[in-house]
């Protein structure tokens, strides 16, 4: 009986335990964020694309094991969001700055000449990049990011992956820098309710073509079909994702803005 009575709440003790174990995965993302670092300073793009891919996908799932483990219940002294949020801002924002800047990926051939265009595009994308981590309303009722969320990652990764000019490279970098502070809505590709039964396949697609379009990228010798193939693939899911938040800024808009929240089960 002694045995017994030494974990009366040993229920409760397995289920807090879970809630850390989600909280250590939240914690990889930092760890990988560091090995792109380190991969950008050894001039290997890809695999610092690898890295960031990782924790992209650590970032995509962790939030859904958080509500599953019920983290703020069962570890209330530890602010997850608040993890997720330092974490986010090193791998979406502070390693593809410093990847635009050491990959010299605006040498505009006016003015300053060398990475100084780089230089300054990387401190804008850091400089915009803070009102959007410390934005109270960076999302919609209904998980759409209000604003360009600064997924950095993501448009240098475009950037390589289209091997983009200074001048696009430049132009997006400003645009994208001015919508952080103007109300257009992104789509949140795992928690919007709106088209969820097309969006998490298009996700899935996104990623795949992401991962064969970047291997291709280091191998001369890849298929010449399977890439045109994967890159019309990849295209035609980044244009859903413009779509559907093109379609929730200027088709719902207010409407939207005034609905009940579908989402609560996401």
């Amino acid at each position: 009986m002694a045995k017994l009575t030494l974990k009366p709440n040993i229920e409760h003790e397995i289920k807090k335990g879970m809630a850390w174990s989600v909280h250590a995965f939240t914690t990889s993302g930092i760890v990988l964020g560091f090995l792109a670092l380190v991969s950008v300073l050894k001039n290997d793009a890809v695999a610092a694309f690898m890295w960031l891919g990782l924790a992209l996908f650590v970032d995509g799932v962790d939030g859904t094991l958080a509500r599953r483990a019920r983290v703020k219940e069962y570890t209330p002294n530890f602010d997850g969001g608040s993890l997720d949020l330092v974490i986010d801002f090193f791998t979406y924002v502070a390693v593809p700055a410093l990847m635009v800047y050491w990959f010299n990926m605006v040498p505009a051939p006016w003015f300053f000449a060398g990475q100084t265009w780089s230089l300054i595009c990387a401190a804008l994308i850091m400089a915009v990049s803070c009102y959007t981590f410390a934005n109270v309303g960076m999302k919609s009722f209904d998980y759409y990011f209000v604003g360009f969320p600064a997924i950095w990652n993501v448009v240098v990764l475009y950037f390589y992956l289209f091997n983009t000019g200074w001048l696009i490279n430049l132009v997006t970098i400003v645009f994208l820098s001015v919508l952080t502070f103007i109300p257009v809505k992104f789509v949140h590709p795992l928690r919007v309710a709106h088209w969820r039964n097309i969006t998490i396949p298009m996700t899935v697609l996104w990623a795949a073509m992401t991962l064969g379009l970047t291997i291709s990228s280091r191998n001369p010798d890849y298929n010449d079909w399977v890439y045109k193939l994967e890159l019309a693939l990849f295209t035609l899911s980044s244009l859903y994702f413009a779509w559907i938040s093109l379609w929730r800024t200027f088709v719902l808009g207010d409407k939207g803005d005034e609905e009940g929240d579908d989402t609560s089960a996401a």
